[in-house]
């Protein structure tokens, strides 16, 4: 008996050694894709509320931080769509509230996407703009919104946020 006990043992662990199946925890993607970190301060920790630039505009924009929206926004009035070499493309202009500061853009249209709001779903226009954050300046996908009836002018998403920041709602203002 106390040789079938000690061969079963063996037996086990031979299996277990042979089995070469790696688990992998169900939160971990099955392709791991390289995160290019770029600090916008120091501990990377933002506000709830934060000045961005929207170059080539020389004066500052108060945004929100919004870790739910998937993709950054600003406001724009004067949107038109047109076409230019068989392209696509947007222009708009905007205005900071604050300064008066109006600038028109005009931008390739990227894509056209639906946002889910309360009670209605909208159609905006998706352009790539440089945005400069805590020093920090890079392209970013913005949609193009009415936030008339908002607060801020622009809303910083995840597509910004996503790599680059943890957003510490406690605090505001936390950008140079």
């Amino acid at each position: 008996m106390r040789k079938f006990l000690s061969l079963m043992c063996l037996l086990s662990v031979v299996a277990c050694a042979a089995d070469e199946t790696k688990v992998v925890p169900g939160i971990v993607p099955a392709t791991v894709q390289e995160t290019k970190i770029i600090k916008v301060m120091p501990n990377n920790i933002i506000g709830a509320v934060e000045r961005v630039y929207l170059p080539p505009m020389k004066s500052a924009f108060l945004a929100r931080i919004d870790t739910g929206a998937t993709t950054s926004a600003f406001g724009a009035d004067e949107v038109k769509q047109f076409e230019r070499d068989g392209e696509k493309w947007v222009s708009f202009t905007i205005k900071n509230r604050e300064t008066g500061e109006t600038h028109t853009f005009e931008k390739p249209l990227v894509k056209e996407v639906t946002i889910r709001r309360a009670g209605e779903n909208e159609q905006r226009l998706i352009v790539n703009m440089d945005v400069k954050m805590g020093g920090e300046k890079f392209k970013a996908n913005f949609s193009v919104a009415e936030r008339d009836k908002f607060e801020y002018q622009v809303l910083i998403g995840r597509n910004i946020l996503s790599g680059r920041a943890i957003v510490d709602v406690s605090v505001s203002n936390t950008l140079k």
